[in-house]
């Protein structure tokens, strides 16, 4: 396998990795590199940051998708997107509401609009549900999903499966019995527990809550059912999860515990690409001879410019021979997924020409299986 062939064999792709690695202008380098081969793209960040836009040399991004212009004559289609939870979490509303009257009762909700964008786990099951809509309910060849840093994209990934469960819990079932309402349906120590409650938060957002578990009535086998589609869309075969990197001990340690993870929920990692390697300066000359290290010719010159020259190479390449021990690790854990290992660039990517060239680099890299 290569990383070609991964991406061209993939619906999906999940872009995994710590924060700072190149995870966002990764994901967006794999959605260009397959819209030039023909394909309709769209990439997703989960990640409220402006990393995505910038790469693309954009103003912004909304939670409808864009199409980037400016692609070769001849190629498919490039879209993007940034999450927006609320619009999202609004957008399930419509559609799993009855009537209009329970729509408008959830959205005008005063506790509904506070979860809706800050609710903890809101934000990875919205992201959940877009990368489903974008999947499967539209016509797009590729989604490259650019998650949040490692123990977020963890939340993302385990978000389905805590929302079904959570909608099948004897708490919420209680908290959902119709008409009669939270207070009547629970015993008199909670109703006790709740005043309390109210002592702190106030007795009108107690009441809101009441009011959105009320009008979300009838609604949850909806929100359950498409939970489990998210849930099997991760695991189909042709959903590839991509793990990036940077070539530093600390990086490296937290691709290891992302790999780990992602075994733990039996998922392959089906590429690593590691950003911003330093070159390996070989000794070897173009016509197969070998000639003195440079670290020999520095400190036989020492004193000299040339000399100097010489040490900065044996530097460059005493880096080069560090970063490559921090990688062989978990180049194994993932044998045989193929290792990308792309050197760092003198350019910063801020518009598609270096988004492109960028892309060029990437999968002009040999890529190997390293054990």
């Amino acid at each position: 396998m290569s990383l070609e062939s991964v991406v061209a064999q993939s619906h999906v792709i999940v872009c995994c990795g710590s924060g700072g690695v190149g995870k966002t202008t990764t994901a967006a380098v794999i959605a260009l590199h397959a819209a030039l081969q023909g394909r309709k793209t769209v990439v997703v960040t989960i990640d409220p940051a402006r990393r995505l836009a910038d790469a693309l040399g954009l103003a912004g991004l909304t939670n409808e998708p864009a199409q980037i212009p400016g692609l070769p004559e001849g190629s498919g289609q490039m879209w993007a997107m940034m999450l927006d939870t609320k619009a999202t979490f609004d957008g399930l509303v419509l559609r799993y509401a009855t009537d209009a009257n329970q729509t408008a009762a959830i959205l005008n909700n005063s506790f509904y609009r506070n979860i809706s964008g800050s609710l903890s786990g809101t934000q990875e099951y919205m992201a959940a549900e877009k990368l489903y809509e974008l999947a499967i309910e539209s016509d797009y060849d590729l989604v490259v999903v650019d998650t949040p840093p490692t123990r977020n994209a963890l939340d993302f990934l385990e978000a389905p499966k805590r929302l079904a469960k959570f909608l099948d819990h004897r708490l919420y079932k209680v908290l959902m019995l119709p008409t009669r309402g939270i207070v009547k349906a629970v015993n008199v120590a909670a109703q006790t527990l709740l005043r309390s409650i109210s002592k702190v938060v106030g007795a009108e957002v107690i009441a809101d809550a009441i009011a959105f578990f009320g009008a979300f009535e009838g609604m949850e086998e909806g929100f359950k059912e498409r939970a489990g589609k998210v849930d099997d869309l991760l695991s189909e075969p042709s959903t590839a999860f991509i793990l990036i990197a940077s070539p530093h001990a600390d990086t490296m340690a937290e691709a290891k515990f992302f790999a780990s993870r992602l075994k733990e929920l039996k998922i392959t990692v089906r590429a690593l690409i590691v950003n911003r390697m330093q070159p390996n300066f070989s000794s070897t000359t173009q016509d197969g001879s070998t000639q003195a290290p440079a670290e020999t010719l520095a400190a036989r010159l020492e004193g000299t410019a040339l000399g100097d020259q010489y040490r900065c190479l044996a530097d460059a390449r005493h880096l080069a021979l560090g970063e490559q021990k921090h990688l062989v690790g978990l180049a194994a854990e993932l044998a045989p997924a193929p290792v990308v290992q792309v050197a760092v660039q003198s350019f910063e990517v801020s518009n598609m020409a270096t988004l492109q060239m960028l892309g060029e680099a990437m999968f002009a890299t040999e890529v190997t299986s390293q054990a």
